[in-house]
């Protein structure tokens, strides 16, 4: 009888183990890009609102999409679709983070 119940301990534990396990990559850099996003959108919106939205900074948002749009595609092309989902992610990651750093110091 103790036997069965320390046996059930082992596999209860390592159980719990397995449910610690940590977050995949795509999912941290899917949660970065939401949150710089977010916070760019809030800037870009705020300046929209207050009329202090340039034309250059208009022109800079086409533009990112544009050239994120087109190095993923030719992350895609290039890898014959077995591209990772970050390495895609990536070019949006990295623009995305870049302009919320840039709006929080243009404030």
């Amino acid at each position: 009888m103790a036997r069965k119940g320390i046996q059930w301990l082992r596999v209860e534990w390592k159980m719990r183990i397995r449910k610690r396990k940590a977050a995949s990559l795509p999912i941290l850099a899917m949660t970065n890009l939401a949150l710089a996003s977010w916070e760019t959108i809030a800037h870009r919106t705020m300046m929209m609102a207050q009329n202090k939205c340039s034309p250059a900074e208009y022109q800079r948002m086409v533009n990112e999409k544009a050239t994120a749009a087109m190095q993923t595609g030719m992350k895609l092309i290039s890898s014959g679709g077995r591209a990772s989902m970050s390495s895609l992610m990536a070019p949006w990651l990295s623009k995305a983070t870049a302009n919320a750093k840039r709006l929080r110091r243009k404030r």
